[in-house]
């Protein structure tokens, strides 16, 4: 099974609300999802993201794929370059 990790919107027409989840890759995108992680709000002033940092290191341990934007926000965050150290620094 591939797991990926990416955003499903639940806002309204034109106010977007998204959360950050993990989810099979052949589910549609707002489909059913395995757990989430956070959230991300664009139309706040300023944007609010929120993501849970230790869950997303166990998934992305666990072989799970972030999305474009959801590792943008990954990377932003510092989350990517502490996975990068976890997994390298094993050697």
């Amino acid at each position: 099974m591939a797991v990926k990790i990416r955003m499903t919107r639940i806002g309204a027409k034109r106010k977007p609300f998204y959360r950050i989840v993990v989810a099979d890759s052949r589910m549609p995108r707002d489909g059913r999802y395995i757990e989430q992680l956070g959230y991300y709000d664009p139309l706040a002033k300023p944007k609010k993201l929120k993501l849970d940092e230790e869950k997303a290191l166990d998934w992305l341990n666990k072989g799970a794929q972030p999305s474009d934007t959801v590792k943008s926000f990954l990377s932003n965050l510092g989350i990517m370059k502490k996975y990068h150290d976890q997994k390298y620094s094993k050697k």
